[in-house]
């Protein structure tokens, strides 16, 4: 039987970091399925998807995440998944959405509770903030991969993300 895991780990960054973190997944016979890594300040940061065959795998793992912390000061967890479940669309529709606009406190806040509030299920989620070209003044920027429920239009959507970015003077575009 297969089991699957998510692991965070996250450390000071510097050359390497990934190979530490992923040397203890071959090592341990697991297969690397999906990831997300990025640079955030100045934390290299790693979500990991991976699976493995042996039954016994998580107590080395675990293992090995605390010697992670030990000798190269690379914090790591590790959560054991249930078995896989169906993640088929069934007729929902995907949509990404881009909000831009001055950097504030709130804005994924009222965004995702927006969505949330209207059964849109968040696929996907970045966002960055960076000078504007000219003023040089914060600019937050966010990208939204999301997955609409059957019901909702995506009239209904655009009408209820603009009240959203009216109350916070940003733009936010809906793509297909």
């Amino acid at each position: 039987m297969e089991n699957r895991f998510i692991m965070t780990a996250f450390g000071k960054d510097r050359p390497g970091i990934v190979a530490d973190v992923t040397r203890i997944l071959f090592e341990n016979g697991c297969n690397l399925e999906d990831n997300t890594m990025t640079l955030l300040a100045d934390e290299f940061t790693l979500v990991l998807l991976f699976s493995s065959q042996q039954q016994d795998v998580e107590e080395e793992l675990l293992k090995e995440c605390r010697r992670l912390e030990r000798e190269k000061g690379i914090s790591a967890f590790i959560r054991p998944l249930d078995k896989r479940r169906d993640v088929s669309a069934g007729g929902s529709l995907n949509y990404t959405l881009h909000v831009e606009g001055m950097d504030q406190a709130g804005i994924v806040y009222k965004v995702s509770q927006f969505l949330s509030d209207n059964g849109v299920n968040i696929l996907d989620l970045n966002s960055k903030v960076m000078a504007a070209p000219g003023s040089g003044t914060p600019l937050y920027i966010m990208d939204i991969d999301i997955r609409m429920p059957t019901g909702l239009s995506a009239d209904k959507l655009d009408e209820g993300l603009s009240s959203v970015a009216d109350e916070l003077n940003v733009d936010i575009t809906i793509a297909r």
